[in-house]
This record gives C-alpha cells, structure tokens and sequence, in this order.
C-alpha cells in the first residue's frame, strides 16, 4: 500500500528510505531485475550487488513503501504458528533446516547493521511466550512445555521461566526466547538501499509493472506502466503477494489483516523485549526508545482474513483494552496502523523458482515473519540466482506440495468459494446517495456489482466490485480507505487504482 490508499501511519512512516528515486523510462537492462522493494527486494538486491550483479529495483510506489513499512518488527526467528505445528506439519528436519535459516538471516542482518553502520537501533534481546488470557494453569503449563521440547528439537535456544512484567501474569509458566532482535526497518532499509547505489544498483519508484514475461530465448522482459521495458537474465517478484502468478501460489496461502498501535510509556517500566501469547489470533508487544525519558510500546493483534470484516476502530479499541490490562500505567495512544501477512498452508514462506519458470525467482508468504523471510530471501537467492545448492531451498520451495496441510488448504480456499458466492447476494446499500464521507459499500446495478466509495474529500467514486487478479469481489475497508480483496490480498484505491498486488490492472469503471 502507499501514501494514495493510507489512513493510518505507522512508528516508521517518519523515515523515507530513498525519496528521490526516479521513475522508470525507456528501455534499460541488467543482469537481474527486482520487482518490489520491501525488505525482500532490497535485501535481494543488495546480495547480489555484492557479488558483482547489476540489479534494478522497480516499485508501483515509493522505496519500502509497501507492506514493510507497516512491519512491528519483531526479528524472531521463532515459527510464528508454533515449532510444534511446524514439526507436525513438516517434520523435525524441516523444522530445523527452517530455524536454522531464521537464525541466519536475523545474523545477517546484523551483519549489515555493523558492516554498513546503519543507525537503526538494531539491538538484540529476550522474547517471552505467555499464556493468553483465561487459559487455565495446567493447559498452560502444558502448552509451554510443548513448544519447549519443539524448540530443543530444532536447536532453537528455549529456557522454562516463571513469570512476565505484565499484570496477572508474573507468576504465569512463561517461555524465554533468548538472543532474538529488533529495530527500525526503515532506517536499516534506508542504509542497505544507499548500499545498493554505491555498488551500482539503479533503484526507481512510481513505476508499476504491468508484465514479467520469460523469453523462450532466455531471461525476461518486464514492461512497466508508462511504456518501459527491462531485460534481464532473471526476475524476482517480491510484491508482497506476487504479480506474476494467477493460481499456483494464491491458491496455498490467505492474506491477513493485522492491526498495531502504539502507546506512550515511562521509560524503564518494562523491559526492552520481545512478547506474545498463545491466543488464536495471537497479541504481540514489543518496546522502541521514544522521546526523552519515554519509550514507545506497540501491541498488536486481532488479525482477520482480510477483505472479511470492516471493524477496525473496534479492534484497536480491542488491542488498547488488552494491553492497558496488562500494562495500567500506559500513556497516551501515539499512532494506530494495519498491514497485510500471507500466511501459507505450512506456515514457511515461498522463496524460489516460480512454478514453471526457468527465470522468475518468488517471494512470498511471510506468514507473520516478513523481516526475517525478507532478509533469507536475500541469502537464499543469491544460491539459487548463481547455480549453487543450499539446504535451505527445499524447506520454501515454491512448486512444494505438503500433504499434512491439505486441511490448511481447504480452510483458506473457503474465502474464495464464499467470496466468488457473493455475487448472487444482493448489494450493500440501494443507492449512493446513502454513502457518508469515508463510507464505501457494495450495490448491485441489474446483474453487475458496483463499489461505490465518498472518499474523505466528499468525491464519490463508483467502479466495477470485481478484482482484477482473478474476478472475486472487494469488500471496503474504512480503516485504511482502500477497498481490499480476500481472495489473494489486492487492495485498490478509492479511485480505483492499484496500491497492493497482486492484480496489476485497476478496477474498472462502473
């Protein structure tokens, strides 16, 4: 997403990473060409500028714009879903080659921040898993302890703690996640991004792709909105949900909605560190220096499918409840935000060779760990990119099939099934005339569906329901003043526009 579809602002939003990048024209050429420029693609590129590749960054918006920037940070290592449901759904030696390469791309990282000198508060720290609320003593104890003979599994470092500085749950059986991280995603993307021109990189912002083609004679075209053409001997699509593939991919993940706010605190009320509970869906909080003798908390949470529900004021309203149970003395709300996860059917990104191409590299489906998923695809790729094996490339392959997650499968396949079966209900209001400042809703003009949104300004804009990735209807979100797509995770301007693949093409008129 960026600035033309935002309504909430992120910590890091105050950082811009490269802000006078050019737009893409004509007609240019490298050895690999990099679509989006998240911490995926920023850290794709860096690699591979590192061992002497030319590389261009392209992205529909400004550099580290899109869904990185709406990041909490959290540089765990740790599976997001539980090591416990990993091993179940892929085995000990899965499991451990996946924390083995969360590990090291956290390292990586920083790596970067100490080779670089990138001033990104980069600082390494405990994480503390502790039982959500309401859950009784034994099931937590229980709980705990499973995930504590998974971590011992895969060599990830666990210790059984008593207790969390939070309210309630100071004698609570707690896990200790020891040596995990943080920092400021922007400033660490804004070091690599300077890293990447010094080493001959060309990076360019407002410049929509519109095709990645593979050429029978080898390598790829990428044509972009305004007439440009790039030609490379390889592509990488890190857009967040990939542009290039229609169902392959799409059809092995779901994209969710998650919400984070922040919140003034007395520093040294809580210790700088990493924590989350048990719940389904799951709260997480972590702190960030503030202003003077003031920290910043984020908490965060209350995910849903997204595109499936439009009730962000009372989830934040829900999130700012919970932690102010848990912390009492907590300030003042500073900012609010919402970003977009992928999370697949066995809970490890896609990194790899696109299905059925020779050419097009993939990465996708953070599935809650964006930061670190981000940073091995920088490692991983480079392998694959050069010709050279890695351990790593089976466990995020993206032509994998994973039998044990056929019930994921099917679970995340419903939203489409649900969506597509929306178009036999009737619409969400009976004219436009009743749609208030920031309203969108849902109307049926004879067999078609009309979104029709009053955009903040008072304009009205009406535009075809159906999305232009793979037909399934948008669904308005208020909170961010866009309207989302719950099938692959596409949002759309009020004014019809693209703001997050992975449809390329804006919605149509009405």
């Amino acid at each position: 997403m960026n600035a033309r579809g935002e309504q909430t602002r992120s910590l890091w939003m105050n950082v811009e990473v490269y802000p006078r990048a050019p737009k893409f024209s004509g007609k240019k050429s490298c050895d690999t060409v990099i679509i989006g420029s998240g911490i995926a693609g920023l850290s794709v590129a860096y690699e591979l500028a590192s061992i002497g590749q030319k590389a261009i960054i392209i992205d529909r918006g400004p550099i580290a714009g899109g869904m990185t920037s709406r990041t909490t940070a959290h540089l765990a290592p740790i599976c997001d879903d539980g090591l416990s449901t990993l091993i179940n759904l892929r085995g000990e030696e899965t499991a451990r080659l996946f924390q083995e390469s969360q590990e090291a791309a956290l390292a990586r990282i920083e790596e970067n921040v100490a080779q670089l000198g990138i001033d990104c508060n980069f600082r390494r720290l405990d994480a503390f898993l502790f039982p959500a609320m309401g859950v009784e003593p034994k099931e937590a104890r229980d709980q705990r302890q499973q995930e504590f003979d998974a971590a011992r599994k895969v060599g990830a470092a666990a210790e059984l703690v008593t207790g969390v500085p939070l309210k309630g749950f100071e004698k609570a059986p707690v896990l200790r996640y020891p040596n995990q991280a943080t920092f400021h995603p922007l400033r660490y993307l804004r070091g690599l991004a300077s890293a990447i021109l010094d080493k001959g990189g060309r990076i360019f912002a407002n410049s929509p792709v519109l095709s990645v083609e593979e050429l029978s004679e080898g390598g790829v075209r990428v044509s972009t909105e305004n007439g440009g053409v790039i030609e490379a001997a390889s592509a990488v699509v890190a857009t967040n949900s990939p542009i290039n593939d229609r169902f392959q991919l799409h059809t092995k993940m779901s994209p969710y909605r998650t919400y984070a706010m922040a919140f003034t605190l007395p520093r040294g009320t809580l210790p700088d560190a990493l924590f989350w509970d048990t719940g389904d869906p799951y709260h997480y909080v972590r702190m960030n220096p503030g202003p003077g003798s003031v920290d910043y908390l984020i908490a965060g949470g209350a995910d849903h499918k997204s595109g499936e529900a439009d009730d962000g004021d009372i989830r934040f309203e829900a999130i700012e409840a919970w932690i102010r149970a848990l912390v009492p003395t907590l300030g003042k709300d500073v900012t609010r935000w919402s970003g977009q996860v992928l999370d697949t059917i066995d809970y490890c990104g896609f990194i790899g060779l696109n299905p059925g191409n020779k050419s097009v590299y993939v990465v996708t489906g953070d599935s809650g760990q964006g930061m670190t998923h981000g940073a091995l695809a920088g490692l991983l790729l480079k392998y694959l990119i050069t010709g050279t094996d890695n351990p790593w490339a089976a466990v995020y392959e993206p032509s994998r099939k994973t039998p044990s997650g056929v019930i994921n499968y099917v679970r995340e396949n419903v939203s489409v099934v649900t969506n597509l079966a929306g178009y036999l209900m009737p619409g969400e209001l009976k004219s436009v005339g009743e749609l208030r400042l920031g309203q969108g809703a849902i109307l049926r003009n004879g067999l078609r569906k009309i979104a029709a949104c009053r955009d903040l300004d008072g304009k009205l804009h009406q535009h075809s329901a159906t999305c232009t990735h793979s037909g399934c209807e948008v669904a308005w979100n208020s909170t961010e003043q866009c309207w989302d797509c719950s099938c692959h995770g596409s949002h759309f301007a009020p004014d019809g526009s693209v703001l997050n693949g992975p449809a390329v093409s804006p919605l149509m008129a009405a």
